[in-house]
């Protein structure tokens, strides 16, 4: 055949199948597709459809990408496969803008009429810091809607929103309209954009997610008895992830999408703040219409399906958590082929496994390497998955609120005989680890004291459970057994997990952020994550000493390594947010509490949060406002370092300030330096940006001038090292613009001196690793860094050629950066001194302490006003009870043998022992009790000293009771151990402690009172001669200093 009767031919059969065509595509899509897109690209997807159809292939799809003048691209998937999951195959493959730096704006889904094909449409637009807002004239049709409503035209259309004054007035529509994009607002239907307009103002500024129901009444496409519109609105939601989500819900229940509209409206009251910066906050708006497919088994075409009294609810709950599970759950919950167990039980079950990690990790790390392999051992096929099954059923079943209270002692029994067969059975399972598995869970299970899996309001998935089930059998026995904490609570949601551990009732801890490089780092991140929060919340409880609060902290661990990194800040937010409001939702005993939680354990808790690493300002502002509206009782003290009403501990250097105090007097009375008038060489973890290192930069240049020589500094960025000391003022340039080591300018260093950026090659990153090991210095300050760096197994490494240690001195101002084991060790081996973390870095706490209790004393703007003089007594208050400790630490440590993280310990020991004591002594004291009275005017040791002068007088009505006796309680025991040393402590009967320490207070104020007149010359002879005779019993011992 020649060339042109080829072309001839060609074009014949084209023109054919081209007039076959466009009548079919004219006809078969719906209205709503030829008003929402443009005649231009119809033109290109009629040609697409074209050429798919001469193919005669039952299942083709064809991607155009379309760019317009805008910037915007358009991504068109065609498709003959209109099947159920087909719209999540394509999800999945489209998981990335075709152009960096493009978000996904806008999604539309059609498909024909007569379910032979479907086009869909994803719009990317520029990532712009303004994107483009609709105006009023966008919305003319819109307005004219509202203004019919206002006036009652369509009263008679029950499916139109009624007219609404505080959403529809003219105010309000504008600047409503000024948040929408001018694609979404032109091409909506006033009733549909009314309708999600309602939606919006019920999920804006959160991260709740509402939907509606109703019938679908077009003509063409699925039956309409059968099918109906659903729409969704997601407050902080991914929108990729908000439509894979609710497709992967319908394909499981077999229900078809056949056409969908995704818009994103901004939310500036989800805003996030970041320096200099901000990510914008969207509501997600989604509209679907959906049908059961009667080609899925188990689906019927009946109206029941969609409008059934089980689907509805069900839907709905589902569609509400979905952006809250993982893609675990919904793959264990509907899977490809095998047993459908449906969401309830697999997320009870992917909890249970997280939360089992860290325990069974330690059993075995080669079976249990990450809680993926947890969850497959445990659902494999059989007997197995059975038994999980029937454990997911039993923590079901124990935590139902529908079982009367009169009947629930029976229901507990019930439960307490199936787990007992449940244990029972699993004992007799040949593999050992499918054992420890199984029997791990069920542990959990029968030691949850309460959860909020039946609150469908929830954000993630919370357990508060008895302490023991987090710990292996060695750990609750034996020579290694640990002290056991007061609470946990573990958090499961979509892409985090966390824990909250405490070691008294009334508690406070900082909360910290993990995001793991990569997927075999989240694997040992997990592996370790309940021991990183239980050794920080013991640091924390020995660290507390000095305030009301006990010792605690949460972890929450972020699966970064699933998100795209642009993502990241984004995912940190939401998972803090779905942590904390999981926490609330099991410490807020409003009326949700009541219907939806069965409490075993019968007492409030109170629990205070800080800012720990990566929680940055807009998670504490977040955290108080969502305190406040869910009801948590003092919301402004359940969060501190607030920007305005509180004490920014990275503004005002509060835990550096006391570093730098153990510092000095560290450097006078071990190595014989004054750093006042001497040169001495420091080693720094942590940047100029760093809340602790970036501080400690800046006081010891202000309080030491050019004597400190920092020889080198590490963080994640990057290293510097300088053996003449890196230069002071681009050091003190980097803490004031905010910026890593890996800033630091080359032109500032010594001819010795490097600066190395960690990711730009191994030889960068394995010199940033090593330098707090390799490098020389008079002092090394650990002001950050991930827990355990120094450990038993590499101690060794922070010895020098010559088998010394590179430093003779360490200050921990990070937490637990060396392990205890090392730092034995490291004393062992050549007397270290080591100030530990629980010494060094404790006045971040106490600053909190008083933030906390100016937050209860004083009204928000009280708190502005006084911030000034208020800030001015902490940082006194501060550097008084940190050389206080660290006298005694020093005198003790040279009296008595021993290591000084060994007295650093007893100290915190015997100041709690005492504070326990005096606190169970005041159980049952009410406000007027002649004891509680006269201990009262302790609780101003805890306070500012203007916070007493200004407000003294509302202690009573606004501290709580409990607080007030954990306050005399502190005040008491740090004054007495300060004052008197350990061994006093030590050598007391437990039974008498309290009452010894409160005869001891008298003493004490009656001695005080002695002194004040001896020194004033008014003291009686009476008075000479009781002073004299205490002078005859104590002055020798006080005077050799020897307790």
């Amino acid at each position: 055949m020649t060339e042109q009767a080829l072309i001839h031919d060609i074009s014949l059969h084209q023109l054919e199948t081209v007039k076959e065509v466009v009548p079919w595509f004219l006809k078969s899509m719906p209205d709503s597709y030829f008003n929402q897109v443009s005649e231009s690209m119809r033109r290109s997807h009629l040609k697409a459809v074209a050429a798919i159809h001469d193919l005669r292939l039952s299942d083709l799809s064809l991607k155009i990408i379309n760019t317009g003048d805008d910037g915007k691209i358009d991504v068109t998937i065609l498709s003959t496969n209109t099947q159920p999951g087909s719209l999540l195959s394509q999800l999945s493959l489209l998981n990335q803008s075709p152009v960096e730096n493009h978000e996904l704006a806008n999604i539309k889904i059609f498909s024909s009429e007569d379910g032979q094909f479907a086009l869909n449409i994803f719009t990317f637009e520029p990532k712009l810091a303004v994107p483009p807002s609709a105006s009023t004239e966008d919305a003319a049709h819109i307005l004219k809607a509202v203004e019919e409503t206002k006036q009652g035209k369509h009263v008679g259309d029950s499916r139109f929103v009624a007219y609404d004054e505080k959403l529809h007035n003219s105010q309000a529509m504008a600047e409503y309209i000024s948040r929408c994009s001018p694609s979404y607002v032109k091409g909506s239907q006033p009733r549909r954009f009314l309708l999600q307009r309602g939606l919006y103002d019920q999920v804006k500024g959160t991260d709740d997610t509402a939907v509606h129901i109703e019938t679908y009444r077009g003509t063409g496409g699925p039956p309409t008895g059968t099918a109906a519109w659903v729409t969704i609105a997601a407050g902080n939601a991914f929108p990729d992830e908000v439509l894979k989500l609710t497709a992967e819900i319908l394909q499981k229940r077999g229900i078809s999408i056949w056409r969908a509209h995704l818009d994103n409206v901004h939310d500036p009251e989800n805003n996030i703040p970041l320096d200099g910066t901000s990510i914008p906050g969207y509501v997600t708006l989604l509209r679907l219409l959906v049908s059961p497919d009667p080609q899925v088994a188990g689906v019927s075409a009946s109206k029941d399906v969609v409008f059934g009294p089980d689907f509805i609810p069900k839907f709905t709950r589902d569609l509400k958590r979905a952006k809250w599970l993982d893609d675990t759950t919904l793959n264990l919950a509907f899977p490809a082929s095998g047993k459908n167990i449906g969401t309830s039980k697999a997320e009870v079950i992917t909890c249970l496994a997280s939360m089992s990690h860290s325990p069974l990790s330690k059993t075995n790390p080669v079976a249990f390497a990450s809680v993926q392999s947890i969850i497959d051992l445990v659902t494999t096929p059989g007997i197995l998955f059975d038994k999980t099954i029937a454990i997911a059923e039993l923590f079901l079943d124990k935590a139902n609120p529908a079982i009367p209270v009169d009947q629930r002692k029976a229901h507990d029994a019930e439960i307490d005989k199936r787990a007992e067969a449940l244990y029972a059975s699993i004992s007799q399972l040949q593999r050992e680890e499918a054992r420890n598995a199984l029997t791990k869970m069920l542990d959990i299970v029968q030691g949850t004291l309460k959860t909020n899996f039946y609150n469908d309001d929830r954000y993630a998935l919370a357990l508060r459970v008895d302490p023991k089930v987090m710990f292996t059998a060695q750990e609750l026995s034996g020579s290694n057994v640990k002290e056991l904490p007061y609470g946990v609570f573990f958090s499961h949601g979509r892409y985090f997990n966390g824990f909250h551990c405490r070691f008294r009732d009334i508690a406070r801890g900082g909360l910290r952020i993990v995001t793991p490089i990569n997927s075999e780092t989240k694997s040992l991140e997990s592996s370790r994550h309940f021991d990183e929060v239980f050794g920080l919340s013991y640091g924390q409880q020995l660290k507390n000493k000095d305030i009301p609060e006990g010792g605690a902290k949460a972890v929450v661990l972020v699966d970064s390594p699933s998100v795209k990194k642009k993502h990241h800040e984004f995912l940190k937010r939401k998972s803090v947010r779905g942590f904390v409001d999981s926490i609330l939702d099991l410490t807020v005993r409003d009326e949700r509490f009541n219907k939806t939680v069965v409490d075993r354990f019968g007492k409030d808790e109170v629990i205070f949060l800080g800012p720990d690493e990566q929680v940055i300002a807009a998670d504490i502002d977040w955290i108080v406002h969502r305190a406040a509206v869910r009801g948590y009782n003092l919301p402004a003290a359940f969060m501190s370092s607030k920007k305005a009403a509180g004490f920014n501990h990275k503004e005002y250097g509060v835990t550096s300030e006391g570093v730098v105090v153990y510092l000095d007097v560290a450097l006078r009375e071990s190595l014989g330096i004054d750093p006042k008038k001497q040169s001495f060489t420091v080693k720094i973890t942590g940047g100029p940006d760093g809340d602790v290192a970036g501080n400690l930069i800046n006081i010891l240049f202000r309080e030491y001038g050019n004597n400190p020589k920092i020889v080198g500094i590490s963080d994640g960025e990057g290293v510097a090292e300088d053996p003449n000391g890196l230069d002071r003022e681009e050091l003190l340039r980097l803490f004031r613009e905010t910026k890593s080591i890996a800033h630091f300018n080359k032109a500032k260093l010594g001819p010795n001196g490097i600066v190395m950026v960690a990711k730009e090659s191994e030889e960068a990153l394995n010199r940033r690793n090593s330098m707090p090991f390799r490098l020389k210095a008079d002092a090394f300050i650990p002001a950050g860094g991930r827990p355990n760096t120094i450990n038993i197994n590499n101690w060794t490494s922070f010895l020098d050629e010559n088998n010394k240690p590179t430093s003779k001195l360490i200050v921990e101002g990070a937490n637990i950066y060396i392990t205890k084991e090392a730092r034995q060790a490291l004393f062992d081996h050549d007397r270290v001194i080591i100030v530990k973390d629980s010494s060094a870095n404790k006045c971040g706490v106490v600053t909190s302490s008083c933030e906390i209790a100016g937050s209860m004393l004083l009204s928000r703007d009280e708190f502005i006003q006084h911030k000034p003089q208020l800030i001015k007594d902490v940082l006194v208050h501060l550097r008084n009870i940190a050389e206080a400790e660290a006298n005694l630490l020093f005198s003790t440590y040279k009296k008595f043998p021993g290591a000084l993280p060994h007295f650093s310990e007893r100290i915190s020991g015997c100041i709690n022992k005492l504070k326990d004591a005096i606190i169970k002594e005041l159980e049952g004291k009410e406000l007027g009790d002649p004891v509680l009275e006269e201990l009262l005017p302790l609780v101003k040791n805890n306070l500012p000293a203007h916070l007493t002068n200004i407000a003294w007088d509302r202690v009573r009505e606004r501290m709580p009771l409990q607080y007030l006796k954990n306050s005399i309680g502190c005040a008491l025991g740090s004054m007495m151990v300060y004052n008197e040393g350990i061994h006093l402590v030590e050598s007391q009967p437990d039974e008498k402690l309290a009452d010894r320490a409160i005869l001891y207070y008298r003493a004490h104020k009656r001695v005080s009172e002695l002194v004040a007149k001896v020194e004033n010359g008014t003291a009686s002879p009476e008075e000479l001669k009781e002073a004299i005779k205490y002078l005859k019993i104590g002055g020798a011992r006080s005077a050799i200093g020897i307790f």
